[in-house]
């Protein structure tokens, strides 16, 4: 029982707020020290060295800086802009421009945080200004934030892909459906919510100095270069052109080229994204060293085997042990941060998912689409934080997370589909 009791120590000295990696460190070494003495750390330089020459994992910094780019681009406010004039006159317009840019944002930058800022500095107070419902307004810019979790390329399909041991290429794939039907049941929900509550999301009256015309080919050119980069980036891993490191390079390239073309590059803002990059890499790196040796003590002392025998003694086998899986990862996310899960608890739960004969492909969708609502909920998610930074002083926490209530419903019902019907996405 040394390795349960371990992970319940680390899991309360993340709620007390002591640092991840050093928590997962820390706590591994006094406990495997306690345990089987210093020999149980012998092979750790190795596992260190190993880490460090993980091609894949490279990809990690090289999207992160492509992300921070781009975030330095005035693309989502252009982007917001334009497609706001597009939707404006629908009711519940802005909302559905808002989640459309979301999801190009997600797939040009997948930095949730940016996406997040910048859709509640420039959206939110124009839905404000139209009366929009405040829940409405921050739950549509909070889960629109999110995509980048689920959207490829995103930082999580990366780390997942490595923890699993299944090319990140096919992840990228097959991630690709799962959130355009997401993107979908979000609009269709505006969509809905509008017609029921025309006082809470209504039209915006149309500018009659600009055609239609040229409202639309405003859009295209706001629109285009950024598709261009996604098609550049994923197609190039789709068409197996490059390895998704190779292709990352790629849309680190083409996200300076898109500074140009925007007219915001500049060496500072070069040097302020390639160190942001360093900050946000050495996290992530970190805390994946720190659950090595976390993983090392708790496989040492047994955990393993006795979460995999209670795993394997489920009622319903393969449906009782993802359903348990589910639950657990929606459960803990309301805590903890989707990295210390792809660390810690993935890795436990893989050798019985492979045992009971499981689509690794569609596991590692099933948790990425389940760690991507941690953004959302209550108390600890971060897009909640992110809004609430930005949000004029009339936003209360309150209406953001009421706001936020039916999109993580919404995500849920998107994973139970994902769940359930594999075959509808193209695995299983």
């Amino acid at each position: 029982m040394i390795g349960i009791v371990m992970f319940f120590v680390a899991l309360f000295a993340l709620l007390l707020g002591f640092p991840v990696a050093f928590t997962f460190g820390g706590i591994a070494l006094l406990f495997g020290v306690w345990a089987e003495g210093v020999e149980i750390f012998a092979f750790m330089p190795y596992r260190i060295q190993s880490i460090m020459e993980n091609t894949v994992l490279m990809a990690v910094p090289l999207f992160v800086f492509m992300g921070l780019v781009l975030q330095k681009t005035r693309l989502a406010e252009q982007l917001l802009e334009s497609m706001g004039r597009l939707f404006g006159g629908v009711r519940g317009g802005i909302a559905i421009s808002t989640v459309l840019v979301g999801t190009l944002l997600a797939a040009s930058t997948g930095v949730v945080g940016a996406s997040v800022v910048a859709m509640g500095l420039i959206s939110l107070p124009v839905m404000l200004k139209y009366n929009y419902d405040k829940g409405l307004a921050c739950g549509t810019i909070c889960a629109s934030g999110t995509l980048g979790q689920i959207i490829p390329p995103s930082i999580v399909l990366i780390l997942l892909g490595d923890v699993l041991g299944v090319p990140v290429g096919d992840l990228f794939q097959a991630a690709v459906w799962p959130g355009i039907v997401l993107v979908g049941v979000y609009v269709v929900y505006i969509l809905i919510y509008a017609k029921l509550n025309p006082q809470a999301a209504q039209p915006i009256e149309r500018d009659d100095s600009i055609s239609r015309r040229e409202e639309v080919i405003k859009a295209l050119k706001a629109v285009i270069p950024p598709l261009a980069l996604i098609v550049v980036v994923l197609g190039s891993i789709f068409a197996g052109v490059a390895t998704p490191t190779e292709s990352a390079a790629l849309g680190g390239a083409g996200a300076i080229v898109l500074s140009l073309l925007y007219r915001q590059f500049s060496w500072k803002m070069v040097y302020e994204s390639a160190k942001e990059t360093v900050n946000v890499t050495a996290m992530v790196f970190a805390i994946l060293l720190g659950a090595t040796a976390f993983s090392m003590a708790f496989t040492y002392t047994g955990g393993d085997l006795l979460v995999e025998e209670w795993m394997l003694n489920i009622p319903g086998e393969k449906w009782g042990f993802l359903i348990v899986t589910m639950l657990v990862i929606l459960i803990l996310g309301f805590f903890i941060d989707f990295v210390e899960i792809c660390f810690i608890i993935v890795p436990i739960l893989a050798p019985v998912a492979e045992t009971l004969g499981i689509n690794m492909t569609w596991f590692a969708i099933l948790v990425a689409m389940n760690l991507q609502t941690s953004f959302l909920t209550p108390p600890f998610g971060f897009s909640l934080f992110y809004l609430k930074g930005v949000a004029p002083a009339g936003v209360t926490t309150r209406d953001i997370y009421r706001g936020v209530v039916p999109f993580i419903g919404l995500q849920i019902l998107v994973l139970a589909s994902l769940l359930l019907f594999p075959e509808f996405y193209g695995m299983g």
